[in-house]
C-alpha cells in the first residue's frame, strides 16, 4: 500500500489565464487521453477565462464558488454540484470563500 498526498500543499499554482490564488493537483492520467485532478481556489481566487482543450467535468467537492462562460454571467456552484464544458467552450471559475473541485478531462465523457 502506498499513501499519497492530495492536499493543496503539493499542488502546483495555476499561473496561466491571469489566474489568482488557484492551484491544481493532478490525480492520474490514463493511457487514453484522460486527466483527473483537483483544483484548489483560495478565497478571492480565480482561474481565468480559457477554452476547454477537451470536454471537462468540474465537480465541487468542498466549498462554494462560481463559474461562467464567455457571456460572463456567473452561476453559483457548491459542494456536490458540477458543470460540464465541451471542447472549445470558454469558461472561468472562482470563489469568494474558497473551493476544491475534482476535474476530469477526457475526449469521451459518458454519464449514466
Amino acid at each position: 500500500m502506498k499513501r499519497i498526498q492530495f492536499t493543496q500543499e503539493v499542488a502546483n499554482q495555476i499561473i496561466n489565464y491571469n489566474s489568482v490564488d488557484a492551484f491544481y493537483r493532478k490525480i492520474m492520467k490514463t493511457e487514453e487521453p484522460t486527466s483527473i485532478g483537483l483544483i484548489y481556489i483560495e478565497p478571492g481566487g480565480v482561474v481565468g477565462m480559457h477554452e476547454a482543450p477537451i470536454p471537462q467535468l468540474f465537480i465541487v467537492v468542498q466549498g462554494e464558488g462560481w463559474v461562467c462562460g464567455e457571456a460572463g454571467e456567473k452561476m453559483v456552484i457548491k459542494t456536490g454540484e458540477g458543470v460540464l464544458w465541451q471542447q472549445g467552450q470558454a469558461h472561468e471559475s472562482g470563489s469568494t470563500t474558497g473551493l476544491t473541485a475534482l476535474v476530469i478531462q477526457a475526449e469521451h465523457l459518458h454519464f449514466t
